[in-house]
């Protein structure tokens, strides 16, 4: 009997804003945001660690997934250029290239992640209830099928 692929998706903590001359690739956590990534991190910990996590390159984002992975331990870790300010279509095409690992965590950015779980789980895009920061969403998909829209079953819904 085949596994279904289990996808974790985690939007980046708050962030500090954007001091002047910084790029928003650089903005780091606020003091809020660690104590965010830290919640998640137990949350996470709880579901039991991916096999492989992919992260945006924004500093919020890796610092984010820092402080989930002082909570999980090692896990293949992947940065992925590709999540920052994703599209829909683009993270399901990440999903799919990595469907081999069984079980995923991406860690990024809104407005691509909740726009991607509204899209797999209910087949509309703008179905969508939000997602904080540090609000996480998992979804079970079945395996061997195609990521298309409305392929997915939302497991697990949290937020700080």
């Amino acid at each position: 009997m085949s596994q279904p692929l289990r996808v974790t998706l985690l939007r980046h903590a708050h962030a500090e804003p954007a001091l002047s001359g910084q790029s928003d690739l650089e903005r780091p956590l606020s003091s809020t945001g660690e104590a965010e990534a830290d919640d998640a991190a137990v949350w996470l910990a709880a579901r039991g660690a991916p096999a492989r996590v992919l992260c945006s390159p924004a500093a919020r984002a890796r610092q984010t997934l820092s402080r989930v992975l002082d909570k999980l331990g090692f896990v293949d870790t992947r940065e992925e250029a590709e999540i920052y300010e994703a599209s829909p279509g683009t993270l399901m095409a990440l999903i799919e290239r990595h469907r081999d690992a069984g079980s995923l965590l991406l860690v990024g950015h809104n407005p691509g992640f909740e726009s991607v779980v509204a899209l797999l789980a209910t087949g509309q895009s703008g179905d969508h209830r939000g997602m904080p920061p540090a609000g996480i969403a998992e979804l079970e998909l079945p395996d061997g099928g195609p990521v298309e829209p409305g392929c997915a079953r939302m497991v697990a819904f949290w937020w700080p």
